[in-house]
């Protein structure tokens, strides 16, 4: 039974987890949303600059909850890509401090595979193969996870990301940052259907389109048209009815995605992860269309939607059961694809 120190800082949450394989000892986070909110966004200085402040707490809280001593614990792992590079540097260097101190064996972990594993603590009876639909702030993947460390990506975005949109069109409609939450509240009390909004595809050169592929960024436009147009008539907006609408169009976009793509390769389970994983309406959707094709659906608890530390663990966990280990001279990076995962270790 493998232990790990688990330490997560791509973007703007602090947060240590301790986990036993699958089992989650302890999750610590410290949020910086209210800190960011004020711009409408993150701001990266901002952001390492608060890991730097609260990291050493997070750690210690981590490890008194889950009451454990630093002999029994394998290894340490921590967010090395992608991310906000500044604020993976903080992550990254307080884990292998640990390592190098407590004479540890140091795990550097993809953010999106961290996002895979999610769902591995609530069902730890999950096997691959399965498909992966990915939904976060910065990325949207549809992504066919073969084994630890074996991806493929079959899907993507071609502009923004399905999270990126809701805080886009949470700020044309002056509701704050972070959109999703409040999107997915407003549209419960919304009509979805009441504004037929436009599918984001992508065309292909033959013809036809991308059966995998996202596109968001006409969308966002089409609600900012929308709203002009409404205030040109001087009508007051009705945000709940655009956010429902709105939501309905992400959601049914995701979902015909996710659907074709599991049938034509013939995979049974799809496993959801990242913040977006959170929307009701997206939740809802899929399943319905899913129940109706005999596929299984799994999402993971609301807690490890968004960024966190426990999956980071869980992850690096099963790396280091097959005697995955990255070497210290490691660094961060911004952008790594999910297919070059294996690159983060040291031959075996």
């Amino acid at each position: 039974m493998t232990t790990v120190l688990s330490i997560e800082t791509s973007c703007d949450e602090t947060a240590v987890a301790i986990v036993n394989n699958r089992k989650v000892c302890s999750s610590v986070i410290a949020s910086q949303i209210a800190i960011h909110t004020q711009y409408g966004g993150v701001v990266p200085e901002i952001a390492s600059r608060q890991h730097l402040l609260t990291i050493n707490d997070i750690i210690a809280q981590a490890i008194d909850q889950a009451g454990l001593k630093w002999s029994e614990i394998d290894g340490i792992a921590a967010t090395v890509a992608p991310g906000l590079v500044g604020a993976l540097a903080i992550g990254m260097s307080a884990a292998k401090t640990l390592a190098i101190v407590h004479d540890k064996p140091f795990i550097g972990v993809h953010h999106l595979e961290g996002h895979i594993y999610a769902s591995y603590l609530s069902a730890p009876e999950l096997k691959p193969p399965f498909l992966c639909l990915l939904v976060s702030g910065g990325h949207t993947s549809l992504i066919h996870v073969k084994d630890c460390g074996m991806y493929t990506e079959l899907g993507a975005t071609r502009d923004d990301a399905a999270g990126e949109a809701f805080d886009k069109v949470a700020r044309l409609l002056n509701l704050g940052y972070p959109g999703g939450p409040v999107i997915d509240r407003l549209a419960s009390q919304g009509n979805p259907t009441l504004y037929p909004l436009p599918e984001g595809n992508i065309s292909l050169p033959g013809g036809g389109f991308h059966p995998y592929d996202s596109s968001f960024s006409g969308l966002k436009t089409a609600v900012l048209r929308l709203t002009q147009k409404l205030q040109a008539e001087g009508k007051e907006l009705p945000i709940a009815d655009i956010a429902a609408s709105f939501q309905h169009s992400v959601a049914r976009s995701l979902t015909k995605r996710a659907i074709a793509c599991a049938l034509d390769y013939g995979l049974g389970t799809i496993v959801i992860g990242g913040g977006v994983a959170a929307n009701r309406g997206l939740r809802s959707t899929l399943a319905a269309a899913a129940s109706k094709k005999g596929i299984k659906v799994l999402f993971p608890p609301l807690e490890y939607c968004t960024d966190n530390a426990a999956m980071i663990g869980c992850a690096a966990a099963e790396h280091l059961n097959r005697g995955h280990i990255s070497p210290l001279d490691l660094g961060v990076q911004s952008r790594l694809s999910i297919m070059d995962v294996m690159s983060l270790y040291e031959p075996i």
